[in-house]
């Protein structure tokens, strides 16, 4: 009995102590828990100013809240696109872009609303900076503000300055300064008739040297004729092989053959001012009669040019014209073989538009031609404004450039690109 009862009671008791347990556990259940509220690390408002995402550069691009490997993925973007965005709506498809953020830069990007807009000739807000350059001047004592005044921006006048002061503190030369990354070559050629450089390095400048500076070359003047004066006249004078050419066609092309006065001299953007007052006193225009005497000679010795030994990789406009052919016919060869780099055969040559092809077939059959020159590379190793600029390879470009990335394999490139026969050997002419 004693064991029955208390075998009872044991489980009355395990009973009352299961439904506590679970009666608890209901009213726990009911009870309201306080609502979780994640704080993100970037809880201030950006800042933003108005910006041209060309310009950014990876930090910049991390200042606007993109993570590390976002900001790889819109620089990887913007290289397959060709190197610049031109439109908000090309730039809002690179997908490290969430539809979100876009809004919240859109009012802020320095770009046409789309493609459209960018390639219109009316669309001028958004056009590439553009470098002005007034008179002459020693770029090793201009400052920032100097800089952006000529036309580049704050980044690019800071890199400028930096890199002087990587050489010394000094540019020392036209040669070097050339070499600064941030001067393209189109700004470089703008710039380099003003720079108060010599044009070569030194032989014994030593990069580690501080305070090295550039003087100024002395000239030594003379009585001269600028209707007279040959390219190494000028060149003797102190102008570059480029600034004597300049003036030279200056006088022959838009002068007709000679300057009929000083002011005609003062006018030629190459000449400075100073430049100009320190030839002035060794100026001696020669009378009409004599100038006029002049260029029938130089005719009559033009006409004596031996064709068969002339290369038609540096046959110049005034050969063409002597040849026969018209100032359109010439200009049109001579830009096509520019932006060839160098014609590889001649059959291409009469494919230029604008030109007499019984005429240039005669001169094809004299003329020599030499390709030592004509620069070639491989698909993989082709700098991309070559790729984007030249005639045979620009539609093809983007492509290449996108699948070299993952496939460093000229074999594999010219697979994927799948081109039509004809375009492929004409563009396998200046691949190696």
């Amino acid at each position: 009995m004693k064991k029955s009862y208390y075998t009872k009671i044991a489980g009355l008791g395990i009973f009352l102590l299961v439904l506590l347990v679970f009666q608890n556990y209901s009213k726990a259940g009911n009870e309201n828990f306080p609502e979780v509220t994640f704080i993100s690390e970037n809880t201030a408002t950006l800042k933003l100013t108005d910006f041209d995402p060309n310009d950014l550069n990876e930090k910049q691009w991390q200042h606007l809240g993109f993570s590390e490997k976002q900001t790889a993925t819109i620089l990887k973007y913007k290289n397959i696109v060709g190197g610049r965005f031109i439109s908000k709506e090309q730039f809002k498809k690179c997908f490290a872009v969430s539809a979100e953020k876009f809004t919240e830069l859109d009012s802020f990007i320095l770009l046409p609303d789309n493609n459209t807009e960018a390639k219109s000739d009316n669309f001028k807000k958004f056009e590439k900076r553009v470098i002005t350059v007034t008179k002459k001047f020693n770029p090793d004592h201009y400052s920032v503000d100097d800089w952006i005044k000529m036309g580049f921006s704050q980044r690019q006048a800071e890199a400028i300055l930096k890199y002087k002061t990587y050489l010394g503190g000094s540019f020392i030369s036209k040669e070097k300064f050339r070499e600064c990354f941030i001067i393209s070559e189109e700004n470089f050629q703008k710039i380099s008739p003003y720079l108060t450089l010599p044009e070569k390095t030194p032989p014994n400048f030593n990069q580690n040297t501080q305070g090295f500076k550039s003087e100024k070359i002395k000239i030594q003047y003379h009585a001269f004729d600028p209707n007279t004066l040959d390219l190494e006249g000028w060149k003797s004078f102190g102008f570059s092989d480029k600034q004597a050419q300049t003036i030279i066609n200056y006088r022959d092309r838009n002068l007709r053959g000679s300057f009929k006065s000083l002011e005609e001299i003062q006018k030629c953007f190459v000449i400075s001012a100073e430049k100009f007052e320190e030839m002035k006193p060794f100026i001696k225009l020669s009378p009409a009669s004599n100038t006029n005497e002049n260029q029938k000679s130089k005719i009559i010795q033009q006409e004596k040019t031996d064709f068969s030994k002339v290369d038609l990789n540096s046959i110049t406009f005034k050969q063409l014209i002597e040849f026969g052919f018209d100032e359109k016919a010439a200009g049109s060869m001579i830009g096509f073989r520019k932006k060839l780099g160098g014609f590889v055969n001649k059959e291409q040559i009469l494919t230029t538009y604008n030109i007499d092809v019984e005429l240039m077939q005669k001169l094809l059959a004299v003329a020599q031609l030499n390709t030592s020159n004509v620069p070639k590379y491989t698909l993989t190793d082709a700098p991309e404004e070559w790729l984007k600029n030249h005639p045979y390879f620009k539609y093809s470009a983007d492509r290449i450039i996108f699948y070299r990335i993952t496939n460093p394999d000229d074999r594999k490139i010219w697979k994927y690109l799948k081109l039509k026969p004809e375009y492929e050997t004409r563009m396998r002419l200046y691949v190696k």
